[in-house]
């Protein structure tokens, strides 16, 4: 399924909600965002319809938040959209969708933090109530889990085609932050719960601070180190350590060489798509392109950890 061979409009929203929940049917649609995989309709102030749009996978994704998000979100101090029924393949349409709550504010690649010290506490006090041993059945990470080393191979060929494009002005110094990751210590401890995909355009901003957290799509359970990186693609220069100050239990030395991994990781695909989007090629989004130049900046500039 591509972007283009389903066209989702308001009118569409409102009768798959009288086919299967008319409760909601009489309630105003609009167009709320076009994400990656879906798209993201306003349901009336406080609701909204989550419809898959483009790779398979957003099916799965989607009925994975339907099922474990409703016994997360209240232990998690901000607000996230939490999954309130479930819509099934239809003659109308044929692909599973979920009506959530909605959570206000904008997301931070359109609007970035400002007040970091804020921003920082807010973000770890999140990701402590969120990092807690998962059950066994939790559902295991797809592109965003397991060893950085499995993903050696397609980051210098990100690399190399980013520097030819010139996005990269110092693609050593890159390398170098992703091969000190890639020999750090594997993850020993438990199996976290983790969003997997902490970057700016899924987290929303209020005032200059973290006001909500979404698309949790990519919800598994394993090494916290991904999640971390959000510390340099979320926050201001220097606001990292006084994140990782906030969250307890401070991240060992070898977690922090992972997490840097996994920023510089997302940083560079940040750029990719970023460069994609000012050059209007399908898919691309121009507004992920700065953010992620400056979390590339902040970690090459900054001393690494080691042992």
């Amino acid at each position: 399924m591509t972007h283009t061979e389903i066209e989702i409009t308001a009118e569409l929203v409102r009768d798959l909600l009288r086919d299967q929940h008319p409760d909601l049917a009489d309630r105003p649609a609009s167009l709320g965002a076009r994400g990656w995989d879906n798209q993201l309709w306003r349901l009336g102030d406080d609701l909204a319809v989550r419809l898959p749009w483009a790779t398979q996978d957003a099916d799965e994704l989607l009925r994975k938040e339907h099922a474990w998000l409703p016994t997360l979100a209240p232990r998690l101090p901000l607000p996230v959209p939490v999954p309130q029924r479930l819509g099934e393949p239809s003659a109308l349409y044929p692909r599973p969708w979920i009506v959530t709550t909605w959570v206000p504010g904008e997301p931070a690649d359109r609007a970035p933090v400002t007040r970091a010290a804020k921003a920082a506490d807010a973000l770890a006090t999140f990701l402590m109530a969120l990092h807690q041993p998962a059950p066994e059945q939790a559902p295991t990470g797809r592109d965003r889990g397991g060893r950085l080393a499995d993903r050696s191979e397609g980051f210098v060929k990100g690399l190399a085609s980013a520097t030819e494009m010139g996005l990269i002005p110092d693609p050593d110094a890159v390398r170098a932050v992703w091969d000190d990751a890639v020999a750090a210590p594997d993850w020993t401890g438990p199996a976290l719960w983790l969003h997997g995909d902490l970057h700016p355009a899924n987290v929303l901003t209020a005032d200059g601070t973290l006001c909500g957290v979404i698309d949790f799509g990519d919800l598994f359970a394993g090494d916290p180190a991904g999640d971390l990186a959000a510390a340099w693609s979320l926050l201001p220069d220097g606001a990292a350590d006084r994140f990782f100050a906030a969250y307890q239990p401070t991240p060992d030395a070898a977690t922090l060489r992972r997490a840097r991994g996994w920023a510089v990781r997302r940083a560079l695909g940040g750029i990719q798509i970023g460069e994609a989007g000012v050059r209007g090629r399908p898919g691309g989004k121009a507004t992920w392109g700065p953010p992620a130049q400056a979390a590339l900046r902040r970690l090459i500039a900054e001393p690494r950890e080691t042992g």
